[in-house]
């Protein structure tokens, strides 16, 4: 495994995310995600299977310290109070005394943003929460949660994939230390697909998937949260820490979604 070091955190570059997984499923994926060796899982209130995630971590029998778990307050909870008593009901779903990542998931058209970051910075100062993100938030609504927090924002989570530029929000987390999470990065596959990305694997005895998800936690300060049913599919999500892509190969799937720029390209160490 490779890791993020970043605001004193360490947080594994390859994540499990757990977006439209339920019940049963969810706590068997998470198992043997465990199984297999992820330690960075992602959920959140909207996906309703908090619970199942928590039920997951306590049976692996892993100690908690060593399971880096991020959740997300939904929008109708981000008023200061709705954060503070939302989050309590995750962390007895989650079945922890803390969660290493609070998230906002969405910004709320209706509770300001520094309402909702000073009830995340209470729960940090509580020894409920050891980080807090924000998630698809653009890069002035970052620049307003990092004003207005009294503890450094830890990530951005939003989609990025081979396809999907997110050259303006990689310019500003890389200046300003933060972390940029990637979910759906392979593109609701889309990535396997691709015949560029094939015969960038091919190269290296790697599927496009693979060649994808090292291209994203190859660049500074950015992980990648997949999300895999199957231990089949974890397991080749998984197998990327073997192999590093050429300079020439990073800029050829820069090139899917319209190049990079030399500035952006120094920035996240390319």
């Amino acid at each position: 495994m490779e890791y993020v070091y970043i605001h004193g955190a360490e947080i594994p570059a390859l994540g499990f995310g757990t977006w439209a997984l339920r019940g049963n499923k969810c706590t068997r994926a998470v198992l043997s995600a465990l199984d297999i060796g992820y330690r960075h899982l992602d959920t959140a209130q909207t996906y309703n299977n908090e619970k199942q995630v928590g039920d997951a971590v306590r049976e692996s029998q892993i100690p908690r310290e060593n399971i880096f778990i991020t959740t997300k307050i939904k929008p109708p909870n981000l008023s200061y109070d709705d954060v503070l008593e939302s989050f309590e009901i995750s962390r007895d779903k989650l079945q922890t005394e803390y969660a290493d990542l609070l998230l906002i998931h969405w910004p709320s058209s209706k509770v300001p943003i520094p309402e909702s970051i000073k009830a995340m910075n209470k729960l940090q100062s509580d020894k409920k929460v050891k980080h807090i993100g924000v998630s698809n938030f653009s890069v002035n609504q970052t620049r307003e949660a990092m004003d207005a927090s009294k503890i450094p924002i830890l990530t951005n989570q939003v989609h990025y994939d081979p396809f999907r530029s997110q050259s303006s929000l990689l310019e500003f987390c890389a200046e300003n230390e933060v972390m940029l999470t990637a979910y759906t990065p392979l593109a609701k596959g889309r990535a396997a697909k691709n015949f560029q990305l094939k015969e960038i694997g091919d190269k290296y005895g790697k599927t496009p998937a693979q060649v994808s998800l090292r291209w994203l936690i190859q660049q500074k300060n950015v992980s990648a949260i997949p999300k895999a049913g199957s231990p089949e599919h974890q397991k080749e999500n998984m197998n990327i820490f073997d192999f590093k892509l050429s300079s020439e190969d990073m800029e050829k799937i820069f090139e899917l979604q319209g190049g990079i720029a030399e500035k952006l390209r120094s920035l996240i160490g390319l």
